[in-house]
């Protein structure tokens, strides 16, 4: 029965098929009665219908019905093709094109009034803000703007800025204002290194010029042990401090012993000995964050680098003129930093191992409030280590400085661990037990349970120990190379407004960057471009730093984090990264020229609210060394203005797409600093 079926369906399939094509046949026979008749077209061509168009048989236009009559062909065909050689015309067929019809005309303009957000929609509903009076008392002066018309529509341009005189080449605004330190109450106790930036409207409004004769830096890491001359070109250090192994002379370059005040046989045997002292220092494994105050030219951090120990090199400046400028030229982490009367812009638990050795230092003044600024850095655990003549001298007054210093590092319940030859270490308890049994008293005091111990922005020093966290946040990190990319258990105490958890975050945004950089490395050759001393203008969690190291980048960065956006230094500081507190709406603490490569995401539509971005761009130029590059990946939103600053600064600007297309929300502008200025 089945196979009946089967037959029947396809007997009536074929007779529907016949049926169908039979009407169709009749149809297309039967179409024209006289007055509609069809044209018929042959589109084939051969050597016979060109040879003999009367031939019958090769004629590629057939005679139609509609003999005499004219047709409009373009009205028909909406694209022909000519052949290159020219037919001959039958006598028996006449066609006639008609000119082609005329374009359409143009829509009627939209007139409509708003402002574009970053994807590119017009919006209407924005704010008109309130007027920055920096800007308007500074119009008309060095970055000024010209209104150009045409075709109806303004565009802006700005001025290129001028040089700054000669006697700014080493200009660090917040350090060298003369005017506010003149004003200081007091400056016994450091407040003339500390930071006084220049009032609003009276900062930087020029590019500030290298040395004559200036060069491009020797490369690391040849840079560890020489630089140019005439790029620092300042002696004075070398005079005094010579002998003791820090700096000398020769011919057009400085050269790098290795030696300081009191290592004047070179880093590596000063290090070899501090492991020998205390092997569980483990430098590169359980050390891998250093603090090294009053550092001179900074051999100390130089020679740890081979270690896998990242130092920051922190020094004032103060007479030893240009050393923090010396270190940062030899491609080793640094910044000018004085232990006065504020917070170190670092946060608490930072370093594994704080050095110093001869730094002129009075640690036990004003009941040891420097100490506990070093107590409150120092990781739990971690490792203070004093190489000074008060450790080994016998003479009345340094005895009686080394007592005092056993004193106050008891009450802090650090640990003496060795005192071998010049050098004595401490080690720092991992938690609070033996605070909470000191007789009741006894000083200085704990501080309160309130204190925040990572808010250090113009934060006032404060004569307490600083509590550890209960939880042991901050003690119990794992070694060095491990921790780079696990997440660390003070990730917990940062307030993030996410609906994912904060581990999700922080692997996503180092995977983020993982990718973004070895986009960076293929596309545009970073190992090429000898990259050292890098900054990281907006950090977030570090995720930037740690790619850098593992598509193994030879070089160090600083991960800044600004105090408008979330304090994240502590995970920094816990993956075996560099970080400090900054405000970009401030320049920042470091000399002219000390940077290869700024990076900036997002950074200049979050500040804008708060910043004038010709200032941040400014203060970018005043860092970078000539031949430098910055990359800044921001909003469109932002772009053209950017690109304009950095067109009037000099710099070779280009902007590129992101991954994400030509049409995405953000783009990646790229600015070089010319070797030498026109």
């Amino acid at each position: 029965m089945k196979g009946d079926a089967f037959k029947s369906a396809t007997v009536i399939k074929v007779l529907a098929f016949a049926l169908l094509s039979i009407a169709f046949f009749y149809f297309g026979k039967h179409w024209s009665d006289g007055s509609q008749q069809l044209v018929f077209f042959n589109s084939r061509q051969d050597s016979a219908s060109l040879t003999n168009p009367t031939n019958p048989s090769s004629q590629f236009v057939s005679i139609s019905p509609n003999f005499n009559k004219s047709f409009d062909l373009s009205s028909i065909i909406n694209d022909t093709t000519v052949s290159d050689k020219p037919l001959e015309k039958t006598p028996s067929v006449e066609v006639v094109l008609s000119p082609p019809p005329p374009p359409p005309s143009p829509p009627p303009a939209v007139q409509k009034m708003g402002v574009l957000d970053e994807n590119g929609v017009m919006n209407d509903n924005f704010e008109v803000g309130e007027s920055d009076p920096e800007v308007v008392d500074n119009w008309g002066v060095g970055n000024e703007t010209d209104v150009e018309e045409g075709d109806g529509v303004k565009r802006f341009r700005v001025k290129k800025f001028g040089l700054c005189p000669d006697s700014m080449r080493e200009y660090i605004p917040c350090l060298d204002n003369v005017e506010a330190i003149s004003k200081l109450k007091s400056t016994e106790r450091g407040e003339k290194f500390e930071r006084h930036c220049p009032e609003k409207g009276k900062g930087l409004n020029c590019l500030v010029p290298p040395p004559r004769g200036y060069r491009a830096p020797i490369t690391w890491p040849k840079s560890r042990d020489e630089v140019w001359f005439s790029n620092v070109p300042h002696a004075r250090l070398a005079e005094d401090k010579g002998g003791q192994n820090w700096i000398l002379i020769d011919k057009d370059k400085f050269k790098f012993p290795g030696g300081g005040t009191q290592f004047i046989h070179g880093a590596d045997q000063y290090l070899d000995q501090i492991e020998k002292m205390l092997p569980e220092i483990a430098f590169g494994r359980h050390v891998r964050v250093a603090l090294d105050i009053g550092c001179g030219v900074a051999s100390f951090g130089a020679y740890l680098l081979s270690r896998n120990v990242l130092t920051l090199s922190v020094a004032p400046k103060d007479v030893h003129e240009n050393q923090i400028q010396f270190a940062l030229e030899r491609g080793v982490p640094a910044m000018v930093a004085a232990i006065a009367t504020h917070r170190l812009l670092y946060p608490s638990q930072a370093f594994e191992l704080i050095h110093c050795s001869r730094c002129r230092i009075n640690w036990t003044r004003d009941d040891g409030i420097l100490l506990l600024e070093v107590n409150r850095l120092l990781r739990a655990g971690g490792y203070f280590v004093w190489a000074a003549q008060p450790v080994y001298k016998h003479e009345a007054a340094l005895e009686e400085q080394w007592e005092e210093m056993v004193n106050l590092t008891t009450r802090l319940c650090w640990n003496l661990v060795k005192k071998e030859g010049y050098i004595a270490i401490w080690q720092k308890p991992l938690n609070n037990s033996c605070y909470l049994s000191r007789e009741e008293g006894t000083q200085p005091p704990l501080c309160d349970p309130h204190d925040d111990p990572d808010d250090v922005w113009y934060v006032d020093l404060k004569a307490c120990i600083t509590r550890l966290p209960e939880e042991g946040y901050g003690a119990n990190i794992t070694t060095w190379p491990s921790r780079l990319q696990y997440p660390p258990d003070r990730l917990q105490s940062i307030q993030v407004d996410s609906y994912l958890s904060r581990k999700e975050l922080f692997n996503a945004e180092s995977k983020f960057w993982k990718e973004i950089i070895e986009s960076y490395v293929r596309a545009w050759h970073w190992k090429k471009l000898k990259l050292r001393n890098v900054m990281d203008m907006r950090a977030g969690f570090g995720g930037f730093a740690a790619a850098m190291i593992e598509n193994q980048l030879d070089c160090w960065v600083l991960n800044v984090v600004s105090v408008s956006g979330k304090n994240t230094l502590p995970v920094i500081f816990d993956r075996g990264l560099l970080g400090v507190m900054h405000d970009w709406c401030e320049p920042f603490d470091t000399y002219p020229r000390t940077y290869d490569l700024l990076h900036a995401n997002g950074l200049f539509s979050i500040e804008q609210k708060r910043c004038n971005m010709s200032t941040i761009m400014l203060e970018m130029d005043r860092i970078l060394r000539p031949g430098g590059r910055a990359y800044i990946r921001d909003s469109v939103a932002v772009m053209d203005e950017l690109q304009d600053i950095g067109k009037a600064m000099g710099w070779h600007v280009t902007v590129r797409d992101t991954s994400e297309g030509p049409h995405a929300s953000y783009k990646i502008l790229t600015g070089d600093k010319h070797l030498l200025r026109a």
